[in-house]
């Protein structure tokens, strides 16, 4: 049938019209139907994620809120208590463990951050029959005293060493293209971030020269 191109409807749209309407019939209703809304969490659910790490040598598996800190993971989850939370903030440094040989202030990152990573705290360093040499030199050099500190000392003093040994330079090494100088102010400043009430910072430095395997 013709249709004049005078009518309000033109015979393109009209052509255009039937060809929708004959598509639509062939949709099935399921698949025109708008899409299902993702489920909701229950109120006060928390997200929670599968993390493993391998603490102290020994791996362990845990389902953490995914807000958990690292250092909060150790103490709560497990039960590692000589890792201190002093400021929280990352300010003290009482909580400084080793994350892949690394010191860090555990209470600045997530544990879900770090799956399979290897984790050393106070307690893997040593036993009390058979102290870390960095243990037994705080003992000898009363670099301990009231001791809440003292876990993150640790850990923060065998990573000190370490990255001397490694060659990275500090803010007070005078070369940073030569290997760090073992030296008592190169020690001071990467210890810094390490808080001692106490103020038993020299014997700090006494304690990491000996192991160092030099004299003060």
């Amino acid at each position: 049938m013709n249709i004049p191109d005078s009518l309000p409807v033109s015979r393109r749209g009209v052509l255009i019209a039937g060809a929708a309407s004959a598509a639509a019939g062939t949709i099935p209703a399921d698949a025109m139907a708008a899409p299902e809304a993702p489920p909701k969490p229950a109120p006060g659910a928390v997200p929670t994620s599968r993390v493993t790490l391998e603490v102290n040598g020994q791996a362990h598996t845990l389902d953490l809120d995914n807000r958990s800190s690292l250092l909060d993971t150790l103490r709560e989850y497990l039960h590692l208590s000589g890792t201190k939370k002093g400021c929280d903030h990352g300010q003290c440094g009482a909580c400084t463990v080793l994350l892949d040989g690394v010191r860090i202030n555990s209470c600045l990152t997530l544990a879900v951050m770090h799956e399979g990573a290897k984790v050393t705290t106070i307690e893997g360093l040593g036993t009390p029959r058979n102290l870390h040499p960095m243990q037994a030199a705080f003992v000898r050099h009363d670099g301990y005293q009231c001791g809440y500190c003292t876990p993150g000392q640790i850990c923060s003093a065998v990573g000190t060493l370490d990255e001397i040994r490694r060659g990275i330079p500090s803010h007070v090494s005078a070369d940073i293209t030569a290997r760090p100088l073992l030296s008592a102010e190169e020690l001071r400043e990467r210890m810094s971030g390490n808080i001692c009430r106490c103020g038993a910072y020299s014997n700090i430095v006494e304690a990491i020269t000996e192991v160092a395997g030099v004299t003060a």
